[in-house]
Order: C-alpha cells, then sequence, then structure tokens
C-alpha cells in the first residue's frame, strides 16, 4: 500500500464518493464534528457529502436545530448533532479551557464574571430566545460587564463550553445564541473512558486511515487518550503500515471497492485536509511547498490529489468560479473539474 492508497481510502471513508446520505444530520452523525469555521463554505463541505445535496437544506437543518454549530475541538466552531454536544463537551472542554486559560487571565475575565454572565445570559433567552450578538453585548453591558476587545467572544466561547448556550437559528445573515437545554434533549451521562472510545471510533471509521497525531491534531485529546480508545475498539478497527508508518481506520472496509477517480471543489478547512496533522497522501510532492494556500483556501483535488485552489463569486443569477491550479491542467481534469463545479452550482440552486 502506498501514500496515493491512503488517500483513495480517506476519501472513500469520508464518503466523497461513494455511500452519501440523504439528510445533513446523517453526515455529521457518521463524521462526527466537522469544522465550521467558514459557514458558507461548511455548508459546502456537508453538501459534498450528500446524494442530492441543497444549500437550503443545510440551512434548514441549522434553523431547525437538527444540527448544531458550537466550539468543540481545539476549539474552532463545528457542526455537531444535539444528541452528541454533551458528551462531546464533556470529554473536550477541559483541554479547551486549560488552553484558553491565558486568554482569559489577560482578558480579566474573571470566575466571577464568567459566572455573572451566565446569569445574564440565561435571563435573557429565557423561553427559546434567540439571540444575536448585538443583543447579547446589551443585556450584558446593561449588567455592568464589559464586552471590549475579545470579552465578548471569551464569554461566549465559555458559555457553549459549560453547556449553557449553543446556536439558534439566523436572522438574516446574523448568527445567534439559544440557551442548550431548549435546543437539545438531555442524554444520559457517560464515562470518559466511553467518550474516548466512542470519538475514536467515529473518527478513525469516517476518516482512517489516520494516524494518531492526526486524531490527537483533529480532536485536542492526548497520545493516551488515542492509544486507550484504539484498544477499546481493537476490534472494530485495523491497523495498518504504510512506508513505516502506523495507520488505523474501520475493520469492514472493502478495499476491492475503494474508488480512485473524481474530482471535487473542496471548501476551506474540508475535512479531507484539515482533520490530518500530516496532509502528504493527498498533496503531490511537487506541491508540497504551498500547504500555506491548501490549508487556507479551498481546493481543488482530483483522483484524490491536490491540484490547486479555485474561489466562488455567487450572484443572483450565476455563480463564477476561477480555478487557480498549481499547473497546467489536462484536458479529461477540466472535464472532471466542469463536472463538479456543476455540483457545486446546483447546491447553491443555481444552472450557471
Amino acid at each position: 500500500m502506498t501514500n496515493l492508497d491512503i488517500a483513495n481510502l480517506r476519501a472513500y471513508n469520508q464518503r466523497l464518493n461513494q455511500n452519501k446520505f440523504k439528510k445533513p444530520e446523517e453526515v455529521i452523525g457518521y463524521m462526527g464534528p466537522m469544522q465550521a469555521q467558514e459557514y458558507a463554505y461548511a455548508k459546502w463541505a456537508i453538501g459534498l457529502r450528500m446524494l442530492s445535496p441543497a444549500d437550503k437544506s443545510v440551512e434548514k437543518a441549522m434553523t431547525t436545530g437538527t444540527i448544531l454549530r458550537t466550539h468543540i475541538l481545539r476549539p474552532t466552531w463545528h457542526f455537531v448533532l444535539p444528541r452528541d454536544i454533551r458528551w462531546m463537551l464533556s470529554l473536550t472542554a477541559p483541554r479547551i479551557n486549560a488552553g484558553n486559560a491565558t486568554m482569559y487571565k489577560k482578558q480579566e475575565v474573571t470566575d466571577v464574571i464568567f459566572n455573572k454572565s451566565f446569569d445574564v445570559l440565561t435571563k435573557a433567552m429565557q423561553g427559546g430566545k434567540q439571540l444575536p450578538r448585538a443583543e447579547i453585548v446589551k443585556a450584558l453591558n446593561e449588567a455592568n460587564i464589559v464586552t471590549d476587545d475579545l470579552r465578548l467572544t471569551i464569554i461566549l466561547m465559555k458559555a457553549e463550553l459549560e453547556q449553557l448556550i449553543c446556536s439558534g437559528a439566523r436572522q438574516g445573515k446574523q448568527f445567534t445564541y439559544t440557551l442548550l437545554d431548549e435546543r437539545a434533549p438531555m442524554t444520559p451521562v457517560i464515562d470518559r473512558d466511553e467518550a474516548v472510545a466512542r470519538l475514536v471510533l467515529r473518527y478513525f471509521t469516517s476518516h482512517g486511515p489516520a494516524t494518531i497525531n492526526d486524531f490527537v491534531h483533529w480532536s485536542g485529546l492526548t497520545v493516551a487518550d488515542a492509544k486507550a480508545g484504539i484498544e477499546i475498539n481493537e476490534q472494530q478497527l485495523n491497523g495498518i503500515t504504510v512506508e513505516g508508518i502506523n495507520y488505523w481506520m474501520g475493520a469492514d472496509v472493502d478495499l476491492s471497492k475503494v474508488k480512485k477517480s473524481g474530482a471535487y471543489l473542496l471548501p476551506v478547512y474540508d475535512e479531507l485536509l484539515i482533520s490530518y496533522k500530516n496532509r502528504d497522501a493527498m498533496v503531490p510532492a511537487k506541491f508540497r511547498d504551498k500547504m500555506g494556500a491548501i490549508t487556507f483556501f479551498p481546493t481543488i483535488m482530483v483522483n484524490n490529489q491536490v491540484l490547486g485552489n479555485w474561489g466562488r463569486s455567487i450572484g443572483k443569477k450565476a455563480i463564477d468560479i476561477e480555478l487557480k491550479p498549481f499547473a497546467q491542467l489536462t484536458k479529461s481534469q477540466n472535464d472532471a473539474i466542469e463536472t463538479a463545479a456543476h455540483r457545486f452550482k446546483k447546491f447553491n440552486g443555481l444552472s450557471r
């Protein structure tokens, strides 16, 4: 097995070219938390893994609370299911808070301020109210809680990590927050070992083949956690070694069905790239000096290999897609990319 085989398996297991899902929540349920930092592109990341993708269906899932958007890994924005949000936060929040401690101190946000803020948020959002940031700022300021600089972001993130608030429906283009208890049902509490085992299995099944360091990069947990989770799930995971590196993936993968073809216009921060510490398998050696562009901009992928970047300009009646290949494309590559572009336009409700 080679690095190219690793790339093919990753695209296959991430459901980019097989067994796609009907609903946005099915994608998230399979993938686990999906990075959602750039919201419009993040919706497309879900769409790529759906049979009949439509921006409206993903937005509806957000509006109804079928999927939620919150800080849950590393930390950055992620999509997550209501049924998973509590046990995942219980697992990841302690490490995120530890990592944020210096920022809390620098911005002089103490436990007293956090607790006072939480009381304000609870009172303001009771009864199913979904508030945009401007209204939250007003409520906090009226309680003499300063929201300058990063303080509002810190207070809101901490409230998310403490399982107090989560995403509400958007009001126009504005994001809102609402009480988690009114957005997601209570779920049984599980112990930490079971939570680790669940997250490890979810990751390596949907993202494998991946290394322990890849899981640590993705989850923000420890090497010890990864090893413990793999041991618990040893019957459901397979280990493989490629060029001296150990990888793990789901045990039930039918290697004969893994596809080597296909083209995708990946959104920025798509799980196919961002969820691995080492991305060499998906990036030809001649392009590895462009990792910055690959990491922080949307990417063109053909036959499970990155070939360049792309951008889009969405109008009312048409979408202009600009290709920025790292080298001259062949006719077959251009044809495959054109098909991928049509799929993106269709997702946005446009035909051209």
